[in-house]
């Protein structure tokens, strides 16, 4: 074991030159008189400043440090550590995990206060450490966390925010600290994951601050707040998401990781000015490990196959398409989650890592430093993979070297924004890429978009109408078709969660052929639909058929 860990505070801080032996003399001498900690005593003689005190703390007990001002405080976790023993021991719950208590203290060696928190509890007690400062604030705010509605907290700001978009620094940096406005931001935030959306928007409005969640692919309008909450609620969300919040003319990018009600969430936190102050989205990303499985995907038994056939190639292209939010990251990852095997070298290139695979090397790209999507495939291959994934193919240079990667015996998955499967290979032409390329290295393309499911708790039968029926070329099964009603489980929408509806279309000599001599797209698609691919349409209506959606969704998506 490491000597210098055993050894007392006051010598650790001796040997890092951040106190004379004098200071400590005095600091023991304090601490005696007070009945305080020596690091309290240090601290309250200014002898020490915190944070210098929780990295030597860190050190002498090997305990990680947290930094309370970028956690967004979960209010459940009050219910763990009732608030007498928090404030007596000035230790605040952070998070669960498994049958574990991440517990924030300023002194992780006092046993007392374990033993009270485990005792309370029932959990085994994980310290961090932190600063008694951070502590005692976030203590005031996570018990003032309560059940209010939204207009019982926006109330309870009261006038201790300035009506004005600019408020001065200074002002500004005390009111994000104040209880109410913290109470807000964590309110937008944990009602927005346990309304499962994948998106907020923080909108200034000329009067109003209009807030937003998208919830299966449609926003939704939740809640607006006074003007006069913009500049604190604002800079609330900027300073956990560790940005800078003197910056409000240039858009800025972070990110939050936080855990509500047992569930891991990362949170990609974007500004972006406007006419009326900045914007703010946030993205929800929840580490969950269920959606990287190739059979929870939504493919039908046929495309299943016809996917799996293609990602165990052992070289060429495969390209996943579809717009924005249509799932093409996650198909992506359960294809490498799928292929993962100890005997396969696999690399990525992502922008954003979305899902941390165990045995994969992931590479979070990053344009400001150079490490663009081109240069990092470049570095990759000459890493001896067996497997590269890039997150999107945006350039010719990048199809270039992804053509050259699957010409040398790499198997190569990327995403492309295209519409259907076949307007890819016209896409790549299109780049710049020759058609002969095209033709020998792109093994298949899955197109896919994603429709919301139909609510189980509040479905009803619906017998189709004659218009319906035209799209369903004379499908039987009525009693298996469903129209969307509202409750409360769905938030009165119809709809709860989102199915992925696909297009697979396999390259074979026959689409390699055609694509040589120029075939057109609804050539080679009516070619690809004569030899078994469904189309979009098609597989949107089999799952309207089994009962998981619905007619409106399909025309909506679809059609």
């Amino acid at each position: 074991m490491d000597k210098t860990k055993t050894k007392r505070l006051g010598e650790l801080l001796l040997d890092f030159n951040y106190i004379t032996q004098k200071q400590l003399e005095e600091a023991i001498e304090y601490q005696q008189k007070n009945n305080v900690r020596l690091g309290e005593a240090l601290v309250e003689l200014n002898y020490v400043q915190p944070d210098d005190l929780i990295q030597v703390l860190e050190f002498q007990l090997g305990v990680p440090h947290v930094k309370l001002s970028n956690y967004v405080l979960n209010p459940q976790m009050a219910t763990y550590i009732p608030e007498h023993i928090a404030r007596r021991h000035n230790v605040i719950a952070l998070e669960l995990k498994g049958d574990k208590l991440l517990v924030a203290m300023s002194d992780p060696s006092n046993v007392v206060a374990i033993d009270d928190i485990e005792i309370t509890s029932g959990l085994k007690v994980e310290p961090r450490i932190a600063t008694s400062q951070e502590i005692s604030k976030a203590i005031t705010q996570l018990y003032t966390l309560g059940d209010e509605d939204t207009t019982e907290i926006i109330a309870s700001l009261g006038d201790e925010l300035q009506e004005e978009d600019e408020a001065e620094l200074a002002r500004l940096q005390e009111m994000v600290e104040d209880a109410p406005i913290v109470k807000l931001a964590n309110h937008i935030i944990s009602q927005a994951i346990q309304m499962n959306a994948s998106d907020i928007h923080i909108e200034p409005m000329e009067k109003e601050v209009r807030v937003r969640y998208r919830i299966d692919g449609v926003l939704n309008e939740v809640m607006t707040t006074p003007k006069y909450t913009q500049a604190a609620l604002i800079s609330r969300i900027k300073i956990i998401a560790d940005l800078d919040i003197t910056k409000r003319r240039i858009p800025q990018d972070g990110r939050i990781s936080v855990e509500i009600g047992g569930m891991k969430v990362d949170l990609r936190v974007s500004t972006l000015p406007t006419i009326y102050g900045e914007k703010v989205v946030i993205r929800i990303l929840t580490k969950d490990s269920s959606l990287i499985n190739i059979d929870k995907l939504g493919f039908s038994t046929n495309n299943l196959h016809r996917f799996k056939e293609l990602i165990e190639k052992p070289h060429g292209i495969l390209l996943v398409t579809g717009p924005t939010g249509s799932g093409k990251s996650t198909t992506l990852s359960a294809a490498i989650n799928y292929l993962n095997s100890p005997e396969k070298n696999i690399v990525t290139i992502e922008d954003p890592v979305e899902f941390q695979l165990h045995g994969i090397n992931q590479i979070q790209a990053n344009p400001q430093v150079g490490l663009d999507f081109a240069s990092a495939l470049r570095s990759i291959l000459r890493q001896d993979p067996d497997i590269v994934m890039v997150g999107e193919i945006r350039d010719e240079e990048t199809a270039r070297i992804a053509v050259r990667a699957s010409l040398t015996g790499h198997l190569v998955l990327s995403t492309l924004h295209t519409n259907d499967a076949v307007s890819s290979i016209t896409r790549l032409i299109d780049m710049g890429i020759e058609p002969y390329l095209v033709a020998s290295t792109v093994i298949g393309v899955v197109a896919q978009r994603l429709i919301r499911r139909v609510c189980n708790s509040c479905k009803e039968k619906h017998e189709p109408s004659a218009e319906e029926m035209v799209l369903l070329a004379g499908g039987s099964d009525i009693a298996r078709y469903y129209k969307a009603v509202g409750c409360h489980r769905c938030n009165r929408t119809g709809y709860r969660g989102r199915v992925a509806v696909h297009e697979v279309l396999v390259v074979d000599e026959k689409v390699k052929e055609m694509i040589v001599k120029g075939a057109n797209e609804p050539e080679i698609a009516n070619y690809c639909i004569e030899n078994g691919m469904t189309t979009l349409v098609q597989d949107g209506i089999e799952k309207y058929k089994e009962g998981i959606t619905t007619y409106e969704e399909i025309v909506r998506v679809l059609i």
